[in-house]
């Protein structure tokens, strides 16, 4: 008797503004994965929040014809509950599941899913439900990198209802001087961020980033190289040869990284053994003191003449895109695509049978 192939849930869309983006990158996973070991489940969660099972890109995958770029959330409703835990009692004994959280932001890369499948007892890639919550919230994850002694850039953070606007703008224009840049806390792809160069700008900015966040992150502007490092593992983790980019506008936004592609992006980046040396030890570093597991991009500034490296910030389920550092670090520092995912299934795998080792009796 054949040993059942391991059945990989792939997560995407969700409710986030980077919908979108989800989309593209679960389309470019699941293209990549090995058929001949896994059963590809692709589960698309429209932007109001019900999830899809999509059995049209299933049986497309099967049949080894090719997905579009971007993946529709289409196909019958389904419970969350029967899609991924029930599924191995409905297929079969010795069949083993593992979901892939492929959502972008807010309720998907925020820890809020992680739970849900902590709850559920099910493997699943990437990070737990702290580091997802914490390096999700940008305000957050500079404490705690701070505390590690990590180097980062300075900034203010503004609470909405608790903080007063005006004395947080009047203390960002003295302590960080202009231009800065002004994010939500809770969010990736750059979506929400701007460029505030006067105080006016700085105000609208700030109500920008309220849009999506109830928690605003107002940084100082570094005049650096923006240098990404991808890392891989657990307790001990693996670090990529960092990558460049080189932003098409003022900064890499979301229409640099999605819609013109005027970023340039160099891989690996020009940088002396030593840098190179330093800056993966610093993504490690920054990985492991944000209690991550499995993947994450870290993404720093780098001051040549200045204050040297400095944090920017971790995403936790960064973009697989064919435009997406992530991949292409990986690929230039070793391990192609179809094992990279690979690797992170036997991650997930290892982090479940860990903490499904610990006790629960009193």
């Amino acid at each position: 008797m054949s040993t059942p192939l391991l059945r990989l849930v792939v997560l995407y869309g969700g409710v986030s503004a980077e919908h979108d983006v989800s989309r593209v990158t679960a389309a470019h996973v699941l293209a990549a994965a090995d058929t001949e070991k896994y059963v590809l489940v692709p589960v698309g969660i429209d932007k109001n929040g019900t999830w899809h099972r999509n059995d049209a890109a299933a049986a497309a995958l099967a049949a080894g014809e090719e997905l579009p770029n971007s993946l529709p959330v289409e196909g019958p409703e389904v419970d969350p509950l029967s899609v991924i835990r029930d599924a191995q009692r409905v297929e079969g004994p010795g069949q083993l599941t593992v979901v892939l959280p492929l959502l972008h932001g807010p309720h998907g890369e925020d820890g809020t899913v992680q739970g849900m499948l902590e709850l559920f007892k099910v493997p699943y890639v990437g990070c737990g439900v702290l580091s997802s919550a914490l390096c999700m919230d940008k305000a957050m994850a500079k404490e705690v990198a701070a505390r590690a002694g990590i180097p980062q850039c300075d900034w203010l953070t503004f609470r909405d209802g608790v903080d007063d606007a005006r004395t947080v703008v009047s203390e960002a224009v003295d302590r960080l001087g202009l231009p800065v840049f002004v994010k939500p806390a809770n969010m990736g792809s750059s979506v929400g961020v701007t460029r505030a160069t006067t105080r006016e700008e700085l105000d609208e900015a700030i109500n920008v980033a309220l849009h999506y966040d109830d928690v605003v992150v107002i940084e100082e502007a570094v005049v650096g190289r923006e240098i990404e490092v991808g890392v891989l593992g657990n307790a001990a983790p693996d670090t990529t040869l960092p990558g460049e980019i080189k932003p098409g506008s003022d900064f890499y936004d979301y229409e640099d990284k999605y819609v013109t592609g005027n970023a340039e992006l160099m891989i690996p980046a020009l940088l002396s053994d030593e840098a190179i040396a330093q800056v993966r030890e610093l993504a490690a570093d920054a990985f492991v003191a944000l209690r991550c597991a499995g993947m994450a991009r870290v993404d720093f500034f780098y001051e040549e003449d200045g204050r040297g490296w400095l944090l920017n910030e971790i995403n936790t389920i960064p973009g697989f895109t064919p435009a997406s550092m992530y991949p292409k670090m990986w690929e230039a520092s070793g391990i192609a695509y179809p094992d990279l995912i690979d690797r992170l299934v036997t991650l997930a795998l290892d982090v479940h049978r860990r903490r499904s080792s610990f006790s629960t009796e009193h």
